[in-house]
């Protein structure tokens, strides 16, 4: 029988949540720092995540960043799609701004799915410490700002980001990870996340069905839908905003002429 999405997006949650302790723990083992940690992050996680799902969801496809793909995946209709440390560099830094994403893409659309910030600390923070975002439990979204906040890289934003932001009189709010970017729009901390420097299916999947079961406009730049499972894992661009910001920003940018960034 298949998992309704309901049940899908309560794993993606449990999976994202265990991952991020399991990270925290290595960190806080004091023995590595910088690349190294990141390295030794991204293969424990993954491989909790990797053989977790293998084992309670054996006859779906998965793609993960930290595992060798194979075309099985394009084979099937429901899809895991993870990141088990987007922010690699953060982490490793001991920085907040790093997640855990577990996305599930069903027929190529990301379907459910949950964003864990392990290292956010705050109020609305489980027992003062992180926070699990999911596609089945969505929170009413904070009131806007009248003034637009724009989330962006913070070493290389990407210069369609920077020509909206200057274009609506955004104020520019530089954050690390995908993640964590993305979950700022959920949070109620920026109004608009856009990105053009080309990503991976796993920087987005999680996000995006969690961005969408909050009310939050998520496409391609130029409006189109995103699609999940291809065969090149490549996406070039994003935008997840508030539904209001959403027409305009798309306008701008189809006015732009711009060398597309690298920025991540």
């Amino acid at each position: 029988m298949t998992p309704d999405l309901a049940a899908d997006a309560e794993l993606a949650a449990k999976l994202a949540r265990a991952a991020g302790r399991i990270l925290l723990e290595v960190r806080g083992c004091d023995l590595l720092g910088g690349k190294p940690l990141g390295g030794a992050g991204d293969k424990v996680a993954n491989t909790w995540l990797v053989e977790t799902l293998r084992s309670l969801r054996p006859d779906d496809g998965l793609l993960s960043e930290e595992t060798k793909d194979t075309p099985d995946r394009l084979t099937k209709d429901r899809v895991w799609i993870v990141d088990p440390v987007d922010g690699t560099r953060e982490f490793g830094e001991s920085r907040w701004d790093w997640a855990v994403h577990v996305g599930l893409a069903v027929n190529g659309v990301a379907a459910a799915g949950a964003v864990a910030l392990p290292d956010c600390t705050g109020p609305e923070c489980e027992n003062g410490r992180g926070l699990v975002f999911s596609s089945h439990a969505p929170v009413p979204l904070p009131a806007a700002q009248a003034v637009p906040r724009m989330v962006v890289s913070r070493t290389r934003p990407a210069p369609e980001a920077l020509a909206v932001a200057e274009a609506i009189g955004a104020e520019l709010v530089p954050m690390g990870s995908a993640g964590a970017k993305a979950m700022a729009v959920v949070r109620g901390q920026a109004e608009i996340y856009l990105h053009s420097g080309g990503q991976y299916e796993w920087d987005n999947c999680a996000p995006v069905a969690v961005a969408q079961a909050h009310g939050l406009h998520c496409s391609r730049i130029d409006g189109r839908p995103l699609h999940y499972n291809n065969q090149d894992t490549w996406l070039p661009d994003l935008l997840i905003c508030r539904p209001e910001w959403a027409d305009r920003v798309l306008e701008i940018v189809a006015g732009l002429a711009l060398t597309p960034s690298t920025a991540r």
